[in-house]
């Protein structure tokens, strides 16, 4: 089945042709019929499944009729302020030819540009929550002629605090509309959220696929203190194009693109504590190629989509499997092959192990030749370590430790004899400092 099976518009057609759209992703495939249809669709689904096309699509066909303008008949809400600019730029280049105006909501920039353009008059908005939330209460935006309403990334909505403002915007949407609800995970409060507003939904389930002949998985075991110089080391040795790296902390993600940045690496980070003139400069800037390195949390990395991203480098491990797909998967895109690193700590054994499995097949365990892994700590670098945690419980982002504790001494403790990371996957593939790899075969 092609775009072409699919009765769009002209005008609509016109620009999927454009945009170089002939097949439908898997998701595409198995949602555009129903979302077509009218029907309301829960989606299973990760950022690079091509989910976004799946309702901007049906969106402007159902909203392109000749004479009706300026009528707010989408919303539709996105975690963060990168993914609603994504979903945005996909409106804007599909629906070139509609005359259908969209508009982005969200914090972080002055109020007056979005009250000028929704008095104008807007079909569709793509906001964030707490934004949107503003203005309904300040009366600038009405819902009453709404018709489809779409909720993205919901359980990440959720992990950032916005299931409150969610309810709240829900009180204000009429009961008569088509409803489309895309979430990766399916948590008990995402679901029971799901429940209340879909109504007699289809449900489409559609993953990551991690092929071993696109990404190639390693993991580094290293401890927490030499990180950062295991990490020039691989950068120094290795054929990269675009590299993205991954955090726990924004606190983290600023200090290591400073480091990048120090030995002459055209690095940038994105993390929330910066405006979004700065966010939207480093996002850019990676797309273009002004910057072969991006350093980024994982809430902050939402709405990067760069095609040519060579490998991802998780500095710090990720606590769920699921986050370990969704960075993964931001590599080996488009027909290409790419790489996935791990750095595995003696505190990251569990997780690496659930990741092993899951993957269902080994994983190499590299070390680098002349590289002192006995390297000892130089002054303070307590901040690279942490508590062993339990990685089936997801903690919150950036907590602070409570009061009373010293974590700067136990973290100091607790790494003065740690157990060989590589004991829990058996003997490591060594190369030599010199390897190089071709990402793009």
């Amino acid at each position: 089945m092609t775009f072409s099976d699919y009765a769009f518009a002209h005008e609509i057609m016109t620009q999927i042709d454009a945009q170089g759209y002939t097949t439908p992703t898997p998701i595409q495939a198995q949602a555009l019929p129903h979302v077509l249809d009218g029907k309301d669709v829960m989606g299973l689904a990760q950022t690079g499944t091509g989910k976004t096309a799946a309702f901007v699509l049906p969106m402007l066909q159902r909203f392109f009729v000749p004479g009706e303008r300026g009528k707010l008949r989408g919303l539709i809400i996105a975690p963060t302020r990168e993914l609603v600019e994504q979903i945005n730029e996909s409106i804007l280049a599909l629906g070139k030819k509609t005359g259908l105006r969209s508009v982005t909501i969200y914090g972080g920039v002055n109020i007056k540009g979005q009250l000028t353009k929704l008095r104008q008059g807007v079909d569709i908005i793509v906001a964030c929550p707490g934004r949107l939330l503003d203005h309904l209460q300040q009366g600038s935006v009405n819902f009453k002629q709404l018709e489809m309403l779409v909720l993205d990334e919901a359980d990440h909505m959720f992990d950032m605090g916005f299931l409150p403002s969610i309810r709240q915007i829900l009180k204000h949407v009429p009961d008569r509309r088509q409803t489309l609800f895309f979430s990766a995970t399916m948590p008990p409060d995402i679901r029971k959220l799901a429940h209340a507003i879909l109504k007699a939904p289809v449900t489409i389930e559609v993953g990551y696929t991690l092929a071993k002949d696109s990404i190639m998985h390693v993991f580094f075991p290293v401890n927490h203190h030499l990180k950062t110089d295991l990490l020039f080391s691989i950068l120094k040795h290795t054929e990269t194009k675009s590299v993205l790296i991954f955090t726990r902390t924004k606190h983290r993600a600023k200090g290591l693109d400073e480091k990048l940045r120090k030995k002459g690496y055209a690095a940038a980070s994105l993390q929330g504590n910066l405006s979004q003139n700065k966010r939207q400069e480093a996002l850019d800037g990676f797309r273009d190629g002004k910057y072969t390195i991006m350093v980024a949390t994982d809430i902050a990395a939402r709405g990067i989509d760069v095609s040519q991203v060579s490998h991802v480098i998780n500095y710090d491990l990720p606590d769920t499997f699921e986050a370990y797909t969704h960075r993964s998967g931001r590599t080996g895109r488009a027909s290409r092959t790419g790489d996935a690193y791990s750095f595995v700590a003696s505190d990251d054994s569990e997780m690496a192990g659930i990741i092993q499995r899951k993957l269902g097949s080994p994983i190499e365990i590299r070390k680098l030749d002349n590289f002192n892994y006995n390297a000892q700590k130089l002054g303070n670098e307590a901040e690279f370590a942490r508590a062993p945690r339990d990685p089936r419980v997801q903690p919150r982002r950036d907590a602070r430790p409570p009061k009373g504790s010293s974590p700067k001494v136990q973290q100091g403790r607790s790494e003065r004899h740690p157990p060989s990371p590589e004991k829990q996957w058996g003997t490591p593939k060594t190369k030599p400092s010199g390897f190089r790899r071709s990402w793009d075969k």
